[in-house]
């Protein structure tokens, strides 16, 4: 799988939102960078879990061919920053707010 420069500033620009969204959702706040990461691993951990539970995505965009699950990314991002607050406790908290 090869991906260019601009479908990698892309991706890069969606895991962004789905971070901030996913934050958000967790009641927490993080800057472009730290939500650009929690996109990345929500992305990961988002469609994990669907395909663990036998759900599907519906909502998918596609990226020159490349897809990339909106929906449970962001379900992902959420429940990653959810998980971290719950481990880190009160350090955690301060830290990603």
């Amino acid at each position: 799988m090869s991906i260019t420069l601009p479908e990698l500033l892309l991706f890069m620009l969606i895991a962004a939102v789905v971070g901030a969204i996913g934050t958000h959702l967790a009641g927490s706040r993080a800057g472009v960078l730290l939500s650009m990461v929690v996109g990345f691993i929500g992305a990961i951990l988002g469609p994990w879990l669907a395909h663990q539970l036998h759900l599907s995505e519906p909502l998918v965009i596609r990226v020159d061919g490349h897809p990339f699950g909106i929906l449970w990314s962001i379900i992902g991002a959420a429940l990653f920053v959810a998980l971290i607050h719950l481990v880190g406790g009160r350090y955690g908290r301060r830290r990603w707010a």
